[in-house]
């Protein structure tokens, strides 16, 4: 069933009910992408619903960990081609405004203080690529395809390459972008990509159980130790140990 980010049975007029469902499973919310018959490509109003139900989840305060997972056999195909007849050179509000909208999705859940975990089988490829990743923790089923084909589209991954360099070495980060050639399951885990490998059928549930323990810490104190997380990664070493101080002396605060 789909159902708003309240709980309540979605309108049926309302357009980002047809291909995003969202759903509360106590204290975690999972949000389906939900154009299986596109391996849920990222259209304008896939992209806007699913950056907008992000929010919307951030600022719920029931809502205490997220899931993020595709419909149907396959994660995400990345950005809908159909759509780039429409965002053309003479179109340039329509491109500039498309293009905001896709940098803020790909780096949206590293910025939310709620944690998030994809759940990936499938094509997870350019944009969902850096869906899959772009989540704090991912879980992937052995069917997993993962990569950056666009160039064979004559389309450069622009707004997904800052994501996958950071999670990349140099050399094979290019050799995707370049080539296109596509990771498995095992070797997305081997250059950690993923946290887990299961069966397809059983994606949702492994990431259940990390959204489920997620939810059961201190919300305040896994939010502190999610920022804190990603701030010591671009900073200098004796910066990095005055924030990390800073956090030690708010959590006197957290404990129960």
């Amino acid at each position: 069933m789909t159902v708003t980010t309240s709980g309540r049975p979605a309108a049926p007029s309302d357009p980002a009910a047809d291909v995003l469902l969202v759903e509360d499973r106590g204290a975690v919310r999972v949000l389906t992408l939900h154009r299986p018959d596109k391996l849920n490509a990222l259209n304008t109003a896939l992209t806007r619903a699913l950056s907008d139900a992000l929010t919307a989840a951030e600022r719920d305060a029931g809502v205490r960990a997220v899931v993020l997972t595709g419909a149907g056999r396959a994660f995400c195909a990345g950005a809908d081609l159909s759509e780039f007849s429409e965002l053309t050179p003479d179109q340039p509000d329509a491109v500039l405004e498309r293009a905001a909208l896709t940098a803020r999705l790909q780096t949206q859940m590293q910025d939310m203080g709620t944690p998030v975990v994809s759940a990936v089988r499938g094509a997870a490829v350019g944009g969902g690529a850096g869906l899959a990743i772009g989540a704090d923790m991912a879980v992937a089923g052995t069917d997993l395809k993962f990569g950056y084909p666009e160039l064979r589209h004559s389309i450069v991954p622009a707004l997904v390459m800052t994501g996958l360099q950071r999670h990349l070495g140099r050399k094979l980060a290019f050799e995707l972008v370049s080539t296109g050639r596509l990771l498995s399951a095992a070797e997305a885990a081997e250059h950690g990509l993923v946290n887990r490998v299961v069966e397809p059928d059983e994606v949702e549930g492994a990431a259940l159980e990390i959204a489920e323990r997620w939810a059961a810490v201190e919300p305040r104190a896994i939010r502190a130790a999610k920022d804190l997380f990603y701030r010591v990664a671009d900073l200098p070493t004796e910066a990095a140990m005055r924030a990390g101080q800073d956090v030690n002396a708010l959590m006197r605060a957290f404990r129960r």
